[in-house]
């Protein structure tokens, strides 16, 4: 029986390195974890984050029950009793930063800190990179299909391609966040107060023995919200003839067809004949829907051909993350208590881009006050006063580092904030309407260069002079050790 507690999920190693922890009396020592991602999807200039209330409400009910501590106990491990006991104590009293939802975000800086004891911090891992993978990949693709649209009406519609309901649900918020409009999936807009829309399958269509009667019927159930799918026999010859018919009827009786939708075939051709016949009969407000497989390409070259849609349902391509399955963020160890203070960790590997940056360290968006742009994000170390006070700075690219510029009249706003502080929430979270505004006003900080679709420009993610000595130093350390 599944009783909906989550705390397991989890992958096992974390429960493994709990139980060793505690077996070596290491357990309360103090740890720093950051979370990132190393690489940009679909080829963007930005990610968005998300997934952070969906973090909080986990770590909020973190408990071991008698149904998890049952499940532990016949581990092929052999836990010792005690360390069951230890669990059924266990309390998350940690402490959490990360940016707000919504942020617009780039590769290798923290966008979640975790600073607590290791066997806290190491529990929450598999959970925190679940969400925040998910989530963030929808909302930056939904941010994508957000820019080629433009003012359009944008619809999730990915429910039954979704890799199973939690995705579906939480995809569609995720998508809202970034500037989709509605939801055709009921639970989240009952959850998150999205708005939901819908119109009718083919297969009510199907049902009846012509389309125009079909058609008469659904209109004649739902007036205020008439929204015909058209293309069950044939778009022009059939569906769009009888969708006008069908206005006309409504028309009689005082009220207004919304739309026509269309789910197959040419979407450019169709969209452009359907307007002129829907002009021609005197129904210039009735709108055009258009669904099937979308994305932001096809969205994108529709509207280059000037195809007269002006709501795009998206689906699985949304939904789904497309040609992306996952964000590959990561949850690196970053610092860890020796004798009573923080020492820097780092982890060296065979692929540059797998280093961490070590230490407790603080990222800042670096904000012209002339130009009200942004110009780079920054790391620094935690214990660093020069950015927070303005002080002049150096930007410089981590890859190739003789490319710098010095910066001065700035303003530096920092992007993590408090999110748990011993184990407490720290005040409420933002509505999703407030979350969804502030993203669109991040939005607005940035060059179009470094949002575009295309080939956008890299935006600067720099490091400190003091935090890349500090990784250099210790590479140096360890690879002189092999």
């Amino acid at each position: 029986m599944v009783n909906g507690n989550m705390t397991l999920h989890t992958d096992k190693y974390q429960i493994n390195m709990m139980y060793a922890h505690w077996v070596n009396g290491t357990q309360n020592d103090k740890a720093v974890f950051d979370v990132y991602f190393r690489r940009l999807p679909f080829g963007n200039g930005y990610a968005v984050f998300a997934g952070l209330e969906r973090i909080v409400d986990y770590i909020r009910s973190l408990s071991f029950g008698d149904e998890e501590i049952a499940y532990l106990a016949e581990q092929e491990e052999h836990y010792e009793p005690a360390f069951l006991d230890e669990l059924r104590r266990f309390r998350f009293t940690a402490r959490m930063d990360a940016v707000p939802e919504g942020t617009i975000v780039f590769p290798n800086e923290p966008l979640v800190r975790v600073e607590g004891r290791i066997f806290e911090t190491q529990l929450i891992e598999t959970a925190v990179l679940n969400f925040m993978n998910y989530q963030t990949l929808i909302a930056t693709k939904a941010s994508r299909i957000k820019g080629v649209a433009g003012d359009d009406v944008l619809l999730e519609f990915g429910t039954r391609r979704a890799q199973e309901a939690d995705a579906a649900v939480w995809g569609a918020r995720a998508a809202y966040i970034a500037g989709f409009h509605a939801t055709s999936n009921m639970l989240a807009g009952m959850r998150f107060g999205i708005s939901t829309k819908g119109t009718h399958a083919h297969a009510w269509v199907q049902g009846h023995d012509t389309e125009s009667e079909a058609f008469d019927r659904y209109a004649a159930a739902l007036p205020d919200q008439v929204t015909l799918l058209v293309d069950t026999y044939d778009t022009l010859a059939s569906g769009v003839p009888n969708a006008i018919r069908t206005a006309k009827k409504l028309e009689a009786k005082g009220k207004r067809m919304n739309a026509i939708r269309l789910d197959s075939g040419d979407l450019a051709f169709l969209s452009k004949r359907a307007r002129e016949m829907l002009d021609e009969a005197g129904l210039p407000y009735v709108k055009i829907v258009a669904s099937n497989d979308l994305d932001e390409t096809l969205i994108f070259n529709l509207k280059a051909q000037g195809a007269r849609i002006d709501t795009w349902g998206v689906g699985t391509q949304l939904i789904t993350g497309g040609s992306e399955p996952a964000l590959g963020g990561v949850y690196k160890l970053v610092a860890r208590e020796k004798d009573g203070a923080y020492v820097p960790v780092i982890k060296i590997s065979g692929n540059p881009e797998k280093v961490t940056t070590p230490g407790l360290k603080d990222v800042y968006r670096i904000v012209n006050r002339q130009t009200g742009k942004a110009e780079a994000d920054y790391v620094a170390l935690h214990e660093e006063e020069d950015v927070r006070v303005g002080k002049r700075i150096k930007l410089f690219d981590p890859v190739h580092p003789y490319l710098h510029k010095y910066v001065e009249g700035y303003e530096a706003r920092p992007l993590l904030r408090p999110v748990f502080e011993g184990g407490e929430l720290v005040g409420d979270l933002p509505t999703l309407d407030e979350i969804r505004a502030y993203h669109a006003e991040q939005l607005k900080l940035f060059w179009p260069e470094y949002l575009r679709k295309l080939n956008p420009e890299t935006y600067p993610v720099d490091l400190s002079e003091a935090a890349w000595e500090l990784k250099m130093n210790l590479l140096h350390r360890y690879t002189k050790q092999l």
